[in-house]
């Protein structure tokens, strides 16, 4: 039978500003360790620390716009486009816009504290 996630349960974020997350799957809200879905709404600023995940990062940009650093440089992604992070791999996501921005970040397997891997 099919699962219904009546609503999200908000997390708080890492970084410099305050940021919306919203985890409909995951962890968290559904006691789901396969895979996580949050919807995130970043403000113009806003930087959180970098971080070397045991998973893989699967984001799509709904409004403005999402900077990820990587160990070889920077990718910009706007809205309409979407971009894959790989476990193991050193990331830094912010939301250097005017307008910040709203995305969908699914995490396979799903995000936790203990395989993220945080900067100091």
């Amino acid at each position: 039978m099919p699962t219904l996630i009546a609503a999200p349960t908000q997390i708080t974020a890492a970084g410099n500003k305050p940021k919306l997350i919203r985890e409909y799957i995951g962890r968290v809200n559904s006691k789901t360790d396969v895979v996580s879905v949050a919807h995130m709404s970043s403000p113009s600023g806003w930087v959180e620390p970098g971080q070397t995940p045991e998973f893989d990062e699967y984001t799509l940009v709904l409004k403005g716009l999402l900077r990820v650093e990587h160990k070889d440089g920077v990718i910009d992604v706007p809205a309409g486009q979407a971009i894959i992070t790989h476990a193991g791999e050193w990331v830094r996501y912010s939301t250097p816009g005017s307008e910040g921005a709203d995305y969908v970040a699914i995490c396979l397997p799903a995000f936790s504290m203990e395989t993220v891997h945080r900067d100091s």
